[in-house]
């Protein structure tokens, strides 16, 4: 019997344990993904690198188990690591979005994750806290080296809207702090 469009369900499978990601998360989810991913495909436009957003399974240890995850958007430059519907190799950069339903999770075991398999840069977005968290990779560990919370309001002391923040690897992918957050309210 053929698979409808309402029987599709989107899961991650951590430790042997399948975690279903459906239904999906609300538009602002959406939006702000769709806003960094913007960025990021645009600063690729002459590279051999490609980004994905919510659509590419990464399998992070495919000789150990068959486990794997859906980040919000990676970023990958091995190409000969895309195999059929997922990546077997180390992301330069991930992007997870917060939701209700998976904010410890993203912040915890994807997180550890991510750090193991050696993905240089991770970013922890917060719509709803209009947050953003960005981790490096030093010495085989996760440091938060930016962390910011929008203020847009000019005549506050702590105004940071324009705040450019870019990818370590790719400093030429730069993005405003409001531009990742814009039409998210």
């Amino acid at each position: 019997m053929p698979m409808l469009k309402d029987d599709y369900q989107k899961t991650e499978k951590i430790n042997g344990v399948i975690y279903n990601m459906s239904p999906a998360a609300n538009f602002r989810h959406g939006i702000v993904n769709g806003n960094i991913y913007g960025k990021v495909r645009e600063g690729l436009k002459d590279s051999l690198c490609l980004v994905f957003m919510e659509n590419l399974d990464y399998k992070y240890h495919p000789e150990v188990n068959d486990d794997y995850v859906v980040p919000d958007i990676m970023l990958v430059c091995d190409r000969k690591g895309l195999k059929h519907s997922a990546y077997h190799g180390t992301p330069k950069f991930i992007v997870e979005t917060l939701s209700p339903a998976t904010a410890l999770r993203d912040k915890t075991e994807k997180k550890e994750i991510y750090e193991q398999a050696g993905v240089s840069e991770y970013w922890i977005v917060s719509p709803r806290e209009h947050a953003v968290e960005i981790y490096y990779l030093e010495e085989g560990k996760y440091k938060l080296v930016y962390s910011y919370i929008l203020q847009e309001d000019k005549d506050e002391k702590d105004y940071n809207a324009d705040t450019i923040i870019t990818l370590r690897e790719f400093p030429h992918i730069a993005m405003a702090l409001e531009e990742i957050f814009d039409k998210v309210d």
